[in-house]
């Protein structure tokens, strides 16, 4: 195995001026989101959420943006997992952007709030049959004794297509109502750029950061 401390990229494809960008991040995270697609950047809506439960204890997993809206970014899951009870229990949280073949990272926090039922709606039916079935099915991050069970459950509910699936209540969006983003470009020497956007008495402060 190779020896992990040795292991190491020099980042070489771009800079960051803070001055020269906009006064609101959520038209750069969206410009800087379109450059990740041009670049056919692997599952770039993919994003690590991070939420903290009642006793303090932090967890991380990938969740896939769906949305960005003018006051922030929406994801979907079931409610009753343990995101989820997090968000109940604490509904401040984090999630974070990696764009290797960009060299960049898009870090942003906020206080999430469930978007509408008619939303998620919109969205659960524009879904395919079968991630229609599985959210269905699966009762998120509850044990369960096998995996033959949920298959033999995914099996009955998709057998006939003429029976519509119904969006499960416990299933919807969550918007992040952003108020601190942060744009990072990697540069030569771990020397990177660092821009930060901090919502202050309802308007957007821009500022460098030290790497």
């Amino acid at each position: 195995m190779k020896n992990i401390a040795d292991i190491r990229k020099e980042y070489t494809k771009g800079a960051l001026e803070p001055q020269t960008m906009g006064n609101d991040p959520l038209v750069e995270f969206k410009a800087w989101f379109q450059q990740a697609l041009d670049a056919e950047v692997l599952e770039a809506n993919a994003m690590v959420l991070g939420t903290v439960n009642a006793s303090n204890r932090p967890s991380s997993r990938v969740v896939l943006l769906k949305e960005i809206t003018d006051d922030g970014i929406v994801f979907f899951t079931n409610y009753a997992s343990r995101k989820g009870q997090d968000i109940e229990a604490n509904p401040f949280v984090s999630a974070v952007f990696f764009w290797a073949e960009l060299e960049r990272q898009v870090r942003v926090e906020g206080e999430v709030r469930k978007i509408s039922e008619a939303d998620s709606d919109a969205y659960f039916y524009s879904r395919p049959r079968i991630s229609q079935a599985g959210a269905v099915v699966s009762n998120q991050s509850q044990v369960i004794p096998d995996r033959e069970g949920l298959d033999a459950q995914m099996a009955a509910l998709l057998a006939d297509e003429s029976i519509k699936i119904e969006r499960p209540k416990h299933w919807g969006g969550y918007e992040i109502v952003v108020d601190r983003v942060e744009f990072w470009q990697g540069r030569p020497g771990r020397v990177h750029d660092r821009a930060c956007y901090e919502k202050v008495d309802g308007a957007w402060v821009k500022s460098r950061l030290s790497p």
